[in-house]
């Protein structure tokens, strides 16, 4: 009963099937008609003119996004638990060529306006101080919550008030979009690039990064190359994504994980340490209880020494979920 990563989940049958349709001669890299057609089926799901270019690889979309922003003597802000700063094993400076990540603070792995400023306010204007070029954020965050419209909406006015670029790390977008029930457009309110997660709700090989200003992707078109993820066989990355995308299966996959984390959640309560908004859930637990849980086949991952991360997935089976949630409110 696997609760260690929305990553471990299978691979959703109509992306398979969306594959192997693919598999007949087309032409190379993205010059096919599935990597093609990808630019206006994301402009039609975010009601404007969008680019968007598959990469194999969620670390990479977050970097080649970036890159579009960040100059190799520049910064970008991010929360201090966000996975470019975490867990992406330096990435970003190999990719951004030694540009600096500077660190915000926030509730449950958000930021705001005045955190940004708190970063950037003491930076001297001259070139003796890395100057910040972008912030960074994650929708839903580290853990699990969840960016409002208003928040992105401020956020959003501040960032370009500085004249910095605002990407998105949506490894869990669809998490966020299921949360708030409104549109994509919603989730993303001001928004220069978006890393739009794929792998972890249901496709095996393939992301998105979402350009809202097409120029920026003619630039990342040439990064993407040098940086090895021009794959020969594009298309079936896009296969992948349209498939994602066809039928809002890609919002039905994360209603199904939400619905698992917040039966879990339901259960847990005083111990959760953040609201379960996505499909994450932290909570208090003793190194005792945690080997209890494992005793009776829960896998999960500790949080430190105190406490356990949970994640359900748009496969979580249903009667594994309830077993989970009656076994943590007998800890």
């Amino acid at each position: 009963m696997k609760f260690l990563s929305d990553n471990a989940a299978r691979v959703h049958p109509r992306v398979w099937d969306a594959m192997k349709a693919a598999d007949e001669p087309d032409s190379p890299y993205d010059g096919d008609g599935l990597s093609k057609a990808l630019d206006a089926r994301f402009s039609a799901l975010f009601g404007r003119d969008c680019a968007a270019l598959w990469v194999a690889t969620g670390t990479a979309a977050n970097c080649l996004a970036l890159s579009a922003m960040v100059e190799p003597h520049g910064a970008v802000i991010c929360h201090r638990e966000a996975h470019i700063e975490m867990d992406e094993g330096g990435a970003p400076g190999f990719y951004l060529h030694g540009a600096k990540l500077l660190l915000a603070d926030g509730e449950s792995a958000k930021i705001t306006p005045d955190a940004i400023a708190r970063v950037i306010d003491p930076i001297r204007d001259g070139v003796h101080q890395v100057q910040p070029h972008a912030v960074s954020v994650t929708q839903a965050s580290e853990y699990g919550c969840v960016y409002r419209p208003d928040e992105l909406t401020a956020l959003s006015a501040f960032v370009k008030g500085k004249g910095l670029g605002l990407h998105m790390d949506g490894a869990r977008f669809a998490n966020a979009v299921a949360f708030l029930g409104g549109s994509a457009a919603d989730a993303a309110l001001g928004v220069d690039a978006l890393s739009f997660g794929m792998v972890k709700n249901g496709a095996m090989s393939a992301e998105a990064i979402v350009f809202f200003d097409p120029a920026m992707a003619d630039k990342v078109r040439f990064r993407r190359k040098r940086a090895g993820h021009l794959q020969s066989k594009g298309r079936y990355l896009a296969a992948q994504i349209l498939a994602m995308l066809e039928g809002d299966l890609w919002l039905d996959n994360a209603r199904a994980s939400n619905a698992a984390a917040a039966e879990i959640a339901a259960s847990a309560g005083d111990r959760l340490l953040h609201p379960v908004e996505a499909n994450e859930i932290f909570l208090t637990s003793t190194a005792a209880e945690r080997a209890a849980l494992r005793a009776q086949g829960f896998e999960f991952y500790d949080w430190g020494d105190d406490a356990a991360r949970l994640v359900t997935a748009w496969d979580s089976r249903g009667e594994h979920v309830t077993a989970l949630a009656r076994a943590v409110a007998a800890l």
